[in-house]
């Protein structure tokens, strides 16, 4: 059983996929399988893989589902039951690691609690200029080499360059944790009891609330912002369509009002599902 099952979707952006799974490729650890969660993308998609896959250094799995809009907390629950470790990190498909992304998560996980993060966004220009040799020698990552080719945000998450800076600062922050898909992991039984990703909520926020019933719960959160760091590539978005904001923002507003920490819409619609994993 692998230490870590690192889950992510993605939908139709294949060369920020192919640029994602580099940056696994460099992780300090090795020990996790890799699930591509994947929301009724084309056939190009699919390509991306099947090519990557005998060079990654960790096991590479696709689950697809058909495109039925914006879909993504169906997959990522249906996944969960395909996962084969017992603790989850939770990213998406244009998320560069840096290379102790996963190294972090690990060492910081602990009973009763959940580990979250952020992103680092990129333009849209420096996300276009980046090739693999970026993101397999860590300028991709690196902030220094990000400021000299357009990034103009000069984040602390970046520039922090010690182990101990880095664990004060996040001890310290006053940012509130809040479950980040983009970066964020958990025990696979804290998720399961919640019943997973609450398949009512499309793009806006569907995230914040599983985490909202994970403190409901009793599964606090825990701040990793300044230790397990990814960057974002910039893309578009136009899976976004008017009104899925407002019918996720009241959703979590009967999460929050009820205090619930169980959605009936969720990982146990798919028990009895025979559910398959290419790899």
């Amino acid at each position: 059983m692998p230490k870590l099952t690192v889950l992510f979707s993605t939908y139709n952006e294949p060369k920020w996929l192919e640029w994602t799974l580099w940056g696994y490729a460099t992780q300090t650890i090795r020990d996790f399988e890799v699930m591509v969660v994947d929301d009724g993308s084309r056939d190009e998609t699919r390509a991306v893989i099947e090519r990557l896959r005998p060079q990654m250094p960790y096991r590479l799995r696709h689950f697809w589902q058909p495109d039925e809009g914006y879909q993504k907390c169906k997959g990522m629950n249906r996944a969960i039951l395909l996962s084969e470790s017992d603790y989850l990190v939770f990213s998406d498909g244009d998320c560069i690691p840096r290379a102790d992304f996963l190294d972090w998560h690990l060492r910081l996980r602990e009973p009763g609690r959940y580990l979250t993060g952020g992103y680092c966004k990129l333009p849209l220009d420096l996300s276009h200029k980046i090739t693999q040799e970026d993101i397999v020698s860590g300028r991709a990552t690196n902030y220094a080499w990000l400021a000299a080719n357009g990034l103009e945000r000069h984040t602390l998450k970046l520039r922090v360059q010690r182990d101990w800076q880095r664990r004060w600062l996040d001890r310290f922050t006053t940012v509130k944790p809040r479950l980040h898909g983009h970066n964020a992991s958990a025990w696979k039984a804290d998720v399961v009891k919640v019943n997973g990703w609450d398949e009512r909520m499309q793009y806006g926020g569907q995230d914040l609330e599983l985490g909202e019933r994970l403190n409901n719960l009793g599964i606090r959160g825990k701040t990793i912002r300044y230790s397990a760091i990814c960057v974002h590539l910039e893309h578009g978005r136009g899976y976004r369509k008017p009104g899925m904001k407002e019918k996720n923002d009241a959703i979590r507003a009967h999460t929050r009002n009820t205090r619930s920490a169980y959605t009936p819409f969720g990982i146990d619609k798919h028990l009895d599902e025979a559910l398959e994993a290419v790899g």
